[in-house]
C-alpha cells in the first residue's frame, strides 16, 4: 500500500536545493534578464492561476515596494476575459507564471495579450516542453519546481523566488542577490526545527478554523498557505491582511481558532498588537518571524527576500492537518494538477 502523502512531504522537504537549483538558473539568463527596463512601461502585471495568481500577488507588492513602479498581481482570467478592467494605456510588462505552463486561462491570456501589442512577456513554469515557454519574449524555465503532488509546494516556492530575484536583479539590488544564496540552508534549519511543532498542531482535534494574517508582499504568501490547509486537509481556513482581522473577521475568533500571523520587521509592532487582541479574544496564536517568536526565522536576511521562508511551517502544518483526518495530501478533493477548460 503506497504511503499517504508521500510526494507532498518529499516535495515540502526538498524546497530548499530547489531553490539553489533555481537560482542558478536565474544567474545563467542574468545578462538577457537585465534587459528589461522597468522604467519603460506604464505597469507590470503578474498573472497566474489558483497558487500562482498568490504568486502574483506576493511578487506584484514586493516588485512596486523596491523599485516604485506600479505592480498588480491579478488572475490570468480576468486578463483573458476583461482586458478592459486589467490594462492601462501605455505599455505594459506582464509575468505570466504557471507550475504546468498549459493551464487556459494563462495560455490564452498571454496569447491575446500577445495578439493585442500590449507590451512585453515574460514567462515563468517549470516545464520546457508545454506551450507557456514558448509564448515569451523571455522564458524563464524552473525544472527543479517540478511536482507529482497536485497541491503546489516545492513549485509555489520555487516559482515565487524566482519573482523575487527578479525584483532585486530590475532595481539593480545586488546585495539582495547576493543574499538569496543563504536561503536554502535556512529553509533546512527551519523544516528541521519545527517539524514537530507542525506534527503537534495538524493533529490537534480541537482546532476547527484556521485564519492566516500578512500584510504587504506577505499576504499573497498568506493567500497560498491558506489555500493548502483547504486542498489538503478541507478546514475551514481563510486569508487575511493584519489589520483588516480588526473588523469583522475577529468575530470568528473561539477557543478552537489557530491564528498563524506572518509578522514582519518593518510593521512588527502593530502586527504584534493585533495577535495580542487575536489571543485575548480566545484564539491560539502562532507567530512567525525574523525574530522573538513561535517559529523563528533566523535568516540574517534582508526582509524583501526573506519572506519565502514564511511557507514552509505552514505547508507542513497544512499536510499534517491532512494526514491526522485521514485523507491523501497528495490527492485533494475534487482537484487535477491541471486545470484545462474545454
Amino acid at each position: 500500500m503506497e504511503e499517504r502523502g508521500r510526494y507532498t512531504r518529499e516535495e515540502i522537504l526538498s524546497q530548499p536545493a530547489a531553490w539553489s537549483a533555481a537560482l542558478e538558473v536565474m544567474e545563467a539568463q542574468r545578462k538577457d534578464l537585465q534587459s528589461v527596463a522597468l522604467g519603460g512601461y506604464a505597469q507590470v502585471i503578474f498573472t497566474g492561476c489558483g497558487s500562482t495568481y498568490y504568486v502574483a500577488l506576493a511578487a506584484a507588492a514586493l516588485l512596486q515596494e523596491l523599485s516604485g513602479v506600479a505592480a498588480r498581481g491579478l488572475p490570468a482570467a480576468e486578463l483573458w476575459l476583461f482586458p478592459r478592467s486589467s490594462f492601462v494605456s501605455g505599455k505594459t510588462l506582464l509575468v505570466a507564471i504557471s507550475r504546468s505552463g498549459e493551464t487556459t486561462e494563462t495560455v490564452e491570456a498571454c496569447a491575446a495579450f500577445r495578439n493585442a501589442g500590449l507590451g512585453d512577456l515574460l514567462t515563468l513554469s517549470c516545464y520546457a516542453d508545454r506551450p507557456l515557454a514558448r509564448l515569451g519574449r523571455w522564458n524563464l524555465v524552473l525544472p527543479s519546481g517540478q511536482e507529482r503532488s497536485v497541491a503546489q509546494t516545492r513549485a509555489f516556492t520555487t516559482l515565487y523566488l524566482a519573482t523575487v530575484a527578479l525584483a532585486a536583479l530590475w532595481t539593480g539590488k545586488e546585495e539582495l542577490t547576493e543574499g538569496m544564496k543563504r536561503l536554502g540552508d535556512c529553509g533546512r534549519s527551519l523544516l528541521s526545527r519545527y517539524g514537530a511543532l507542525a506534527s503537534s498542531l495538524g493533529g490537534d482535534e480541537t482546532l476547527d478554523r484556521f485564519y492566516w494574517l500578512g500584510s504587504g508582499p506577505r499576504y499573497g504568501l498568506a493567500c497560498e498557505v491558506s489555500l493548502k490547509m483547504k486542498e489538503m486537509s478541507l478546514s475551514h481556513s481563510e486569508p487575511f491582511h493584519f489589520m483588516e482581522f480588526r473588523h469583522g473577521p475577529k468575530s470568528m475568533i473561539t477557543p478552537s481558532a489557530l491564528i498563524v500571523g506572518f509578522r514582519s520587521s518593518f510593521q512588527g509592532a502593530r502586527e504584534e498588537a493585533v495577535l495580542r487582541e487575536a489571543a485575548a479574544l480566545g484564539g491560539r496564536v502562532v507567530t512567525i518571524a525574523e525574530e522573538g517568536a513561535d517559529v523563528t526565522l533566523i535568516s540574517g536576511v534582508d526582509e524583501a527576500i526573506r519572506n519565502v521562508l514564511y511557507l514552509p511551517v505552514g505547508q507542513l502544518l497544512a499536510f499534517e492537518r491532512s494526514l491526522s483526518r485521514g485523507l491523501d495530501p497528495d490527492k485533494p478533493h475534487h482537484l487535477d494538477a491541471v486545470v484545462k477548460l474545454t
